[in-house]
C-alpha cells in the first residue's frame, strides 16, 4: 500500500482581501473534496490573524496529488489566488505520518 501524500498550504491575504480569499478557497474546497483520491481538504483562517490561511490536505497517494495538481480547476483558482495574496503563491509544506 502506498503512503498518502500529506501537505499544508499557507498564504496571507493582501490587506482588505481576506473575505474574498476565504470565499475563493471555500468554493475551491468543494471542488477538491469531490476529486477522486482526495481524503481531506480542510481550509482554515488563523483566529488571531484572519488574513492568514492554513489548508491541510491529504491525498490517498502521490498519483492522486498529481491528478489534483493537473486538474483544470486549479489553474483559474491559483491565478485568482495569486492576485489576492501577499506571497507569490501558496507556500506548501509536505508532511509524513509518524
Amino acid at each position: 500500500m502506498s503512503e498518502p501524500t500529506i501537505l499544508h498550504a499557507t498564504f496571507t491575504a493582501q490587506p482588505g482581501a481576506g473575505d474574498r480569499v476565504a470565499a475563493l478557497v471555500r468554493d475551491f474546497a468543494e471542488v477538491v473534496r469531490a476529486e477522486e483520491g482526495n481524503i481531506v481538504f480542510d481550509a482554515t483562517r488563523l483566529v488571531d490573524d484572519p488574513d492568514r490561511f492554513f489548508v491541510y490536505e491529504v491525498y490517498c497517494d502521490e498519483a492522486a496529488f498529481q491528478a489534483h495538481i493537473a486538474a483544470p480547476a486549479g489553474v483559474p483558482f491559483n491565478a485568482a489566488l495569486q492576485e489576492l495574496i501577499v506571497e507569490p503563491s501558496s507556500q506548501l509544506t509536505f508532511l509524513r505520518r509518524l
